[in-house]
């Protein structure tokens, strides 16, 4: 049957205890014996020396001192009180027998021999006495000697023992537990604990060895379904043509994919756990990686030819806290040789558009003069609307032509100082006839003219788009105001109509390609205004929007000064 540590602790107490109880009762025992003896030598014998002392010098003094019979009566008296020996009552009425005889004839001394001689046995027996009863104190002291001695020793021993083997009881299974528990949080689940004890730290080990076991069985099987998860997710990440870089919280590389591996022009292994600013030292691609912000396209050499791809930053996160970051570099190549092929479609296209466009208006123009031949009114209503759409075909083919130029990257800027005057003289003139075809009026607000450093051509461009979209939207019988004024370093020339404006969620996306407002008229190619603020921004320069619904919009450009 298994006992308890308590019930340990309580019997080696109890144990202690009565061992303890046991020792000082045999010294208490032993003390009050030997006192005892003590006290029977000092008070019986030792004093029957003392009166047999007395009587002995009071009888020498019977003749000469008168006194000397009464103190030899008393110690008598005393004597006879203090009868402890065999023997002594006999030799005592002896005395006393002589003494009175002596009273009754004090003269009569043919007695003190005899009463002498009774005395000195008195003395004799007491004094046997005396030593016999000093060799039971000696005897008992010996024996209280050995019996402490032998229990002290008994006693230390058995104290010893506990105090070297009972600390070892709770302190070895403590010990044990904890290099155990030390063990688990390492995740050795192999540790076990193994004791003889059938107590509380028995039963605590079993359950430690089975907690510990099943840990090890819960491993094994987690370890098994996340190292084949592992792999899984690594072969679909390495079969991915984008690149993928993992981080962890302290913005050491975790892993990274073939992809990336070859973009980087680095193995794996000699990137993995190691810090990625000090990879981005002596790596280009890494360094800038690090300072380009997200969705900014990269041109990067890979594969043996140049690749395009966007960069997104994913952040990791277990709750509010962020324990990673995964770097991906996502492969927009396809995509951008699909864009170079529709902008050199495009551009191929308009271009080949443009000339007969044109030969179709001059053949209109001529059509139109009449020393070629007169035209009924229906054949002028008819050249008429040829030449319109003829018109509108040149606007969208040069829109097209224009947007060519800037996805190719290929915008030719003639940057010079230019009057700010004749630039908005020259677009107005553009738009005046569409303008009084609608009854608009254009108010020009400029106070003088500035120099710009731009490139005149595209900018008047600029304006001629904005007039034309301000006269497009404008009422019938209302005004479009264009202004120019100067901002410190910089000139900002304006269009301002009194439409019915643009609601401010779209005014993020009214400068964005192919983009048009909901519920507008659907004319134009919604390239106008993005084709504007790439001239615009090519040239250094902003371009923007104020508007609310209901009362007309702004649109101006700020160019610097020459």
């Amino acid at each position: 049957m298994a006992m308890r540590i308590k019930t340990k602790l309580t019997l080696g107490l109890v144990f202690l205890f009565v061992l303890i109880l046991l020792f000082g009762l045999l010294s208490i025992f032993y003390i009050n014996r030997l006192s005892n003896d003590a006290n029977v030598i000092l008070k019986d014998n030792h004093e029957s020396l003392v009166y047999c002392t007395n009587m002995l010098k009071a009888a020498e003094r019977f003749n000469d001192h008168p006194g000397a019979i009464d103190d030899f009566k008393q110690n008598l008296d005393k004597q006879e009180n203090n009868i402890t020996e065999p023997g002594e009552k006999e030799a005592t009425y002896s005395v006393r027998k002589v003494f009175e005889q002596l009273r009754v004839n004090p003269g009569d001394t043919s007695q003190l021999a005899t009463m002498r001689l009774s005395i000195y046995e008195i003395q004799a027996l007491n004094q046997q006495a005396i030593q016999r009863k000093n060799e039971i104190a000696a005897n008992t002291s010996e024996d209280a000697r050995l019996w402490l001695t032998l229990l002290f020793s008994v006693l230390v021993l058995i104290v010893f023992t506990f105090v070297v083997n009972f600390p070892s009881v709770i302190s070895k299974p403590v010990r044990l537990l904890s290099e155990a528990i030390q063990e688990i949080s390492n995740k050795n689940y192999k540790k076990r604990i193994y004791l003889e004890q059938k107590d509380e730290f028995g039963a605590l080990a079993n359950t430690f060895n089975t907690m510990a076991e099943k840990l090890d069985d819960y491993e094994n099987s987690n370890l098994a379904k996340i190292t084949f998860e592992k792999k899984r997710i690594e072969t679909i990440i390495n079969q991915m043509r984008d690149g993928i870089i993992g981080l962890d919280a302290n913005r050491n590389i975790l892993f990274l994919n073939a992809i990336a591996g070859k973009m980087l022009g680095v193995q794996e292994s000699a990137l993995v756990g190691k810090y990625v600013a000090d990879i981005a030292v002596q790596n280009d691609l890494m360094r800038k990686l690090l300072k380009e912000e997200d969705g900014v396209e990269l041109k990067i050499y890979a594969e043996g030819r140049e690749s395009y791809f966007s960069k997104d930053l994913l952040d990791v996160k277990s709750g509010a806290d962020i324990i990673g970051q995964v770097i991906v570099l996502r492969n927009i190549t396809p995509f951008h040789e699909l864009n170079e092929a529709k902008t050199n479609f495009i551009a191929t296209v308009s271009h080949e558009l443009k000339t007969p466009i044109s030969s179709i208006k001059m053949s209109t123009k001529l059509l139109g003069d009449e020393r070629v031949g007169l035209l009924s009114d229906e054949q002028r209503e008819l050249i008429a609307s040829i030449e319109g759409d003829a018109n509108r075909l040149l606007k969208i083919t040069t829109e097209l032509l224009n947007m060519a130029q800037v996805e190719t990257g290929q915008i030719q800027l003639k940057l010079q100082p230019a009057e700010s005057a004749e630039i908005i003289a020259m677009a107005i003139q553009a738009v005046q006839a569409s303008a009084a075809q609608k009854a608009v009026s254009i108010s020009v607000s400029v106070s003088e003219s500035y120099k710009i450093l731009a490139d005149a051509e595209k900018t008047t461009w600029v304006l001629i788009n904005l007039l034309t979209n301000a006269i497009r939207f404008a009422p019938e019988f209302s005004r479009v105001i264009v202004q120019a004024k100067k901002q410190g370093n910089i000139v900002e020339l304006s269009v301002a109509d009194s439409g019915k404006g643009i609601e401010e969620k779209y005014q993020l996306n009214i400068f964005d390609r192919y983009f048009r407002v909901p519920g507008e008229q659907k004319s134009g190619t919604g390239l106008g205004l993005a084709i504007c603020k790439e001239f615009i921004e090519a040239q250094q320069g902003t371009i923007g929007v104020n508007s609310k619904p209901g009362e007309g919009s702004e649109f101006y450009i700020r160019l610097p000064l020459a």
